[in-house]
């Protein structure tokens, strides 16, 4: 089993999403494309990313200094609570109000204001939890 946002790690989280019809083909409806960074509270930068083109996942692992669409962090605690149990819409509301999830760069209130981009977004989390991980 591979690290959590480790190069192995991120490769599976990228498959997992295209094999998840919430994620990819809801983005695709929307067009989305994004380079997403995954990391860890207090540190410079991300660890992992994923680069998602018409809302699938072409590219991912070690971050290595890719422009940023969403740059999200949180605790490791914090990951592995969310890996395991998912996240809810509220929970999501105050894990970001509460400052346990932060976004870097993106802007969390358009995208959760936006249906179509929010579901997907409380979707991976799941899918994430998902993907072993040591």
């Amino acid at each position: 089993m591979a690290a959590l946002f480790s190069d192995d790690w991120m490769v599976d989280f990228g498959n997992a999403w295209n094999d998840d019809p919430d994620l990819g083909d809801a983005l695709a409806k929307i067009g989305f494309n994004s380079v997403i960074g995954y990391g860890f509270q207090g540190e410079a930068q991300p660890r992992g990313y994923i680069n998602v083109e018409n809302g699938y996942v072409t590219a991912a692992g070690v971050y290595e200094g890719a422009k940023l669409s969403w740059d999200l962090r949180a605790s490791a605690d914090d990951w592995e609570k969310w890996c395991q149990k998912g996240i809810g819409m509220v929970a999501l509301g105050l894990a970001y109000t509460g400052g346990k999830l932060k976004f870097q760069v993106g802007d969390y209130g358009a995208m959760i204001k936006n249906p179509a981009m929010a579901g997907p977004f409380i979707k991976s989390f799941s899918v994430m939890g998902s993907v072993p991980r040591s």
